[in-house]
């Protein structure tokens, strides 16, 4: 539905297909400033320029393995020096270990398990160029060896020590502040008559540091009042948060105060709910600059909600493009629905998608049993393939 007072784009007014919502998230969010990080601090960020080589790799030859520089033919003459020496003549040999720098003239490296050795007398099959890594195997200096946009992960960051390089200029993780709403909510313990233990705000932190952001507070906990709401909400947008999620108030029922707050507050209402299930009463919003994110109160509504629009507005502020979706086969077919993309708790294995069964909105049974939800298309007969949306933000299959 559209709220009055409440400026909307012309794409986004009224409630949105599945894919249009995903796609006005990510770009509704501007990458983040890029900054300098050391390597310690970088994982998980963006690469936010190309990762250059400041200089040959290896800078010089280097020994694959384990055993003994020789030069020329064989037998060779062990060169037993407290030093490793820095040029063979014909017919020497000297040890080495994997990674070491080969002296000059080195023809090849004998491995310890091929070496006949008597005495200083070594003998064994070393073809010309055997097990030597040639100076600037890897890269040459002024090389961009990763792109901008590349996730940093361990590798990334052995290659970036590799190269030299102590700190990366990276787009840096999000923050992300959050709101769990509800007069009914229980933190702990089993909950009593009328009161319902929190599911939501235990999922947030995860979620959100899978999806390449960073948690600045623990998640909020609040009672269903439009005014304490409100002032959380501009403390967070007003404060060091990137973006913001509140959820459990973003439907239309009495008790649902976030519609009436961006109204307050002046806020642009860029998605007004979206054509899915579950998770239809989802919202996102700009406030002073700061994306708002408004998540239904039923835990699989909001899991749908949290990927469909918060992931994109993540990887927006990463600097990373809108995550693509692998298409799989659904055994036995899906049941679609007229008019909503219908977004179904699956299994992937081999044979493709196979429901785990316990969707409704306020379960996570089938969510806790599954890998992904299967994006199923509006329309009228079965479907037979299915869109793949991991549940583990993190997870980055290979589109087709």
């Amino acid at each position: 539905m559209t709220t009055a007072g409440v400026r909307h784009t012309a794409v986004a007014a009224g409630s949105l297909t599945w894919d249009a919502a995903r796609e006005v998230a990510h770009a509704a969010a501007t990458a983040l400033p890029a900054c300098e990080v050391a390597l310690a601090d970088a994982g998980g960020t963006v690469l936010a320029a190309p990762l250059v080589a400041a200089g040959d790799h290896p800078p010089v030859p280097r020994s694959a393995m384990d055993g003994y520089a020789v030069c020329g033919a064989p037998p060779w003459t062990v060169v037993e020096a407290a030093a490793r020496p820095a040029t063979l003549a014909e017919g020497a040999a000297c040890p080495v270990v994997t990674g070491a720098p080969l002296p000059v003239g080195t023809t090849s490296v004998l491995t310890d398990e091929d070496a006949v050795r008597d005495g200083v007398l070594l003998r064994g099959a070393a073809p010309r160029g055997h097990h030597i890594r040639p100076a600037a195997e890897e890269c040459v200096a002024g090389e961009a060896v990763l792109p901008a946009g590349t996730l940093v992960t361990p590798a990334v960051l052995g290659l970036a020590a590799a190269l030299g390089h102590d700190a990366l200029l990276v787009r840096p993780l999000p923050r992300v502040a959050a709101l769990v709403t509800g007069n009914e909510l229980v933190g702990s313990g089993r909950p009593g008559p009328g009161q319902v233990r929190d599911a939501i705000g235990p999922m947030l932190p995860g979620l959100l540091a899978r999806a390449g952001a960073r948690p600045d507070i623990a998640p909020v906990a609040l009672r269903d009042d439009r005014e304490l709401l409100r002032s959380a909400l501009v403390t967070a947008a007003r404060g060091a948060a990137d973006l913001v999620l509140v959820s459990g108030s973003s439907a239309a029922g009495p008790a649902d105060h976030l519609r009436a707050v961006l109204t307050d507050l002046h806020a642009d209402l860029l998605v007004d709910g979206v054509r899915c299930r579950p998770g239809h009463p989802q919202a996102l919003a700009r406030v002073d600059g700061t994306l708002v994110v408004g998540l239904p109160g039923n835990p699989l509504a909001a899991l749908a909600a949290f990927l469909t629009v918060a992931v994109p507005a993540l990887a927006g502020l990463r600097g990373e493009p809108l995550p693509a979706l692998m298409a799989v086969p659904v055994p036995g077919g899906l049941p679609r629905h007229p008019l909503h993309t219908r977004l179904v708790p699956v299994a992937v294995g081999p044979a493709g998608a196979v429901p785990v069964g316990h969707g409704g909105s306020a379960m996570l049974r089938g969510a806790a049993a599954a890998d992904a939800f299967a994006v199923v298309d509006p329309g009228q007969a079965d479907a037979i393939a299915a869109r793949i949306l991991p549940l583990d933000p993190g997870a980055r299959p290979w589109a087709v």
